[in-house]
């Protein structure tokens, strides 16, 4: 009896073992995973099950080659909605480990703004070439530079680290555009080339170049700007690098300014041919370079367990430690002859355009320079996730190491050429957060504790509030900022042929506060803005550096609206500014940009055209000067410009990737009968021009 019953067991426990393996097969031909398939779906290794479904023999899996995985884009810094697209752009943070979203420009919306300080706000007032040198209209909006101040009127052309552009792309993207207008003689031409390519959905890298300028159609009025950055970026998972190289150079013929306005203005004096037109300055050259280095990159330490299921750290708690890395170098070189500064007033007196020849009396070299070596290693805190109440707490410390050289006399006498080295030390912080899509805020901080700029003081907070309307957002937002600076180098040390000064100036203080209200489903947006400056430095009326004793009050209110009606558009952007010092801080009461224009299909989904106006207008107040030899604005006294309108007329169309433009720069020239077209002093507004231009994009 027993035996009988053993041999039962026998073949019952034979019967299950060999039926396992196809019942296990039949599963995985369901869909289902047994505990010994391979990664798969196959059976593996099973000696007992020697062949697979196709009778061919079963691989082991430690002898099979296995298909390399294309990861997805991990990183932590995209929304979904960013990293579905196929083509995007950002800008890196030195300060902390975050980015800053960029445009990629190849819609038609805005591609006939040509100049850069048309594209946001309300304009400049420039030297009417293009690449010439600039000024915001808005105060709030004007560079703060102190680092090489010197370059501030052009740095609208320049790439920086903080601008420059880094790219995600699904396939290789390639942009080509170009712009060109008037005869050859007065050529005005734009040149932007730019490609991208990844090398995994993480890595990638770009090259952005740009070439603009004019010959000029006055006399002496040559520009030309070059800029090339280059650009390396890894974004994965926990780890990112962002690193580049950037090339700037501004080469500006300087002519002073006319004569007498009135070569322009009085139609009975008017010039033929405006290159016949006196200038003051025949022969001075401004020539500026900059080259600059950087990197940025963290690693980020999740505070829990992340699988490979995970697709980023974004909604986890975690560290991440960083550094980042800056080298600057500037130069500027300015030079010009006696002979080439003199000319003959509308009395007919023969004059010198600068009063002082300190070096050389008969040309000037003047060549400064400046560096900065910059290091920061920071940490952000994730304590929830990245978008949560409160979704990032940065910390850094950071040391800069300046170098300044110019021409001195003494320097020159006793052979000591190795100019001046200062080294500033720095402590910041930050802490932002959103409540869902409904509410963000956020504040930092920076204080100089010693060393170079010891005692400087940057404070700022900021607070968003939304609400949707058919899922459009209404947005009231706010910021408020506090600065205690030192005063730059430059404006308290040169020495130069032209212009030699030695201030000793207190630090700076600016209180501004800043509200808005966008609604886009309107396509309105209303902002505030409040300034009060002590101790306020600026370029007097001699063009020298002073400083206000008191306080400045600049007060400001902005409207942008952007009305459409089936294919018509009505945008309108209107500054109004009021400072109670003018002397001090001179800005338009009133300064506006509008852009009418029709934009219809001429065959659906393939050619699409925008045919429009554009027009410019700021009132009467004291507009700035302009000196060649310092490359500054300054405050003149002599004479009210403004209450001119500019029109600009276009067409513009979109044919699958190739973007065509036609446009008449300043076609009302002669059409009111009067010629005051001047935002700078002794500087006129090129006058009508025909511009030709093309941009094309390339997916291969």
């Amino acid at each position: 009896m027993r035996t009988a019953l053993f041999k039962i067991a026998m073949i019952l426990a034979l019967g299950i073992f060999f039926t396992e393996p196809v019942v296990l097969h039949a599963q995985n031909l369901n869909g289902s995973r047994s505990m010994d398939a391979g990664d798969d779906g196959s059976l593996g290794s099973n000696p007992f099950f020697g062949q697979g479904s196709e009778g061919e023999p079963e691989v082991p899996d430690s002898l099979k080659k296995k298909e390399r995985v294309r990861k997805p884009l991990e990183s932590y810094f995209f929304s979904d909605t960013v990293r579905s697209q196929h083509n995007f752009a950002w800008s890196v943070n030195s300060y902390i480990n975050g980015i800053e979203m960029r445009q990629i420009d190849t819609a038609l919306v805005g591609y006939h703004i040509q100049y850069p300080y048309l594209r946001e706000g309300v304009g400049d007032a420039y030297l009417g070439n293009y690449g010439a040198a600039s000024l915001p209209l808005n105060y709030t909006a004007r560079p703060q530079n102190r680092d090489f101040s010197f370059v501030n009127a052009y740095r609208i052309y320049f790439t920086t680290p903080q601008n420059a552009r880094f790219f995600n792309v699904k396939k290789p993207y390639t942009h080509l555009m170009y712009m060109s207008s008037g005869q050859k003689r007065y050529l005005e031409d734009d040149f932007a080339a730019t490609h991208a390519q990844n090398i995994n959905p993480s890595t990638g890298f770009n090259v952005d170049y740009k070439s603009r300028g004019a010959r000029g159609v006055y006399s002496w009025q040559r520009t030309r700007e070059k800029n090339l950055s280059l650009g390396f970026s890894h974004t994965g998972k926990k780890y990112s690098i962002h690193a580049g190289y950037i090339y700037n150079m501004a080469s500006v013929r300087e002519n002073g300014g006319l004569v007498d306005d009135r070569d322009v203005t009085d139609s009975i004096l008017n010039y033929e041919i405006a290159s016949n037109i006196p200038m003051r300055l025949s022969d001075a050259r401004n020539k500026i370079k900059n080259n600059s280095y950087f990197l940025v990159q963290s690693f980020g330490i999740p505070l829990r367990r992340v699988t490979d299921n995970d697709f980023s750290i974004s909604d986890f708690p975690a560290v991440f430690i960083g550094h980042s890395f800056e080298y600057n170098r500037w130069y500027k070189k300015y030079t010009d002859t006696y002979q080439g500064s003199t000319y003959t007033d509308m009395e007919g007196t023969s004059r010198n355009y600068y009063e002082n020849w300190y070096i050389n009396p008969t040309q000037t070299n003047d060549s400064i320079f400046e560096s900065t070596l910059s290091n920061k290693v920071f940490v952000q805190i994730q304590p929830w996730n990245r978008n949560g109440w409160i979704g990032q707490i940065n910390g850094g410390v950071g040391v800069d190491v300046h170098h300044y050289y110019q021409f001195a006399m003494n320097q020159y006498l006793s052979g000591n050429r190795k100019g001046e080295n200062k080294v500033s030390y720095y402590a910041y912080g930050s802490v932002s957060g959103s409540i869902k899509r409904y509410f963000d805020w956020g504040a930092d901080v920076k204080v100089h504790p010693f060393g170079y700029r010891m005692g400087d003081l940057d404070f700022g907070a900021e607070a968003a509030a939304s609400v949707f309307i058919k899922d459009k957002p209404l947005t009231l937002s706010g910021r408020f900022d506090y600065s205690l600076r030192s005063p730059g180098y430059w404006t308290e040390r040169y020495f130069s042929n032209h212009y030699v000064w030695n201030n000793s100036f207190d630090k700076e203080n600016e209180t501004r506060i800043e509200l808005s209200l966008k609604a886009p489903i309107i396509g309105m947006e209303i902002g505030a803005q409040q300034s009060i400056l002590t101790k306020k430095i600026y370029f007097d009326g001699n063009a020298m550096p002073a400083q206000e004793s008191g306080t400045v009050s600049i007060s400001g209110l902005y409207v942008r609206e952007d009305v459409s009606i089936g294919g018509l558009h009505l945008n309108h952007r209107v500054l109004l500014q009021w400072s109670t010092n003018q002397r001090v801080v001179p800005v338009p009461l009133a300064s506006a940009f509008l852009s009418y224009y029709y934009e219809f299909n001429v065959v659906k989904n393939v050619l699409r055209m925008q045919v429009g106006v554009d027009g410019r207008y700021n009132t009467e107040y004291y507009a700035p000067g302009y000196n060649p030899a310092t490359a500054q604005f300054y405050n003149q006294r002599e004479k009210k410009l403004g209450n001119y309108v500019m029109l600009d007329a276009f067409v513009s169309a979109k044919w699958k990737r190739m973007r065509i433009l036609l446009k008449a720069q300043h076609w009302n020239e002669d059409l009111f009968g009067r010629r005051n077209y001047f935002s700078v002093l002794h500087y006129p507004l090129n006058p009508f021009a025909f511009k030709l231009g093309f941009s094309w994009s390339f997916y291969d």
